[in-house]
């Protein structure tokens, strides 16, 4: 069985995700109950791959 691979550079992947996410979110009014918590969790994910150079 192969072992899940993530790749070197995640850390600007969910970055640039994390950025279009917070860009579009107002723009489109789009809102639910969690996003908040969506968001933080994606930032916090975020700043650790990039403090641990992934």
């Amino acid at each position: 069985m192969d072992k899940l691979r993530l790749p070197k550079n995640l850390g600007k992947l969910l970055l640039g995700i994390w950025l279009i996410m917070t860009g579009l979110i107002p723009l489109l009014h789009f809102n639910f109950e969690g996003l908040s918590l969506i968001m933080a969790v994606l930032a916090i994910v975020t700043g650790v791959l990039f403090l641990l150079d992934r």
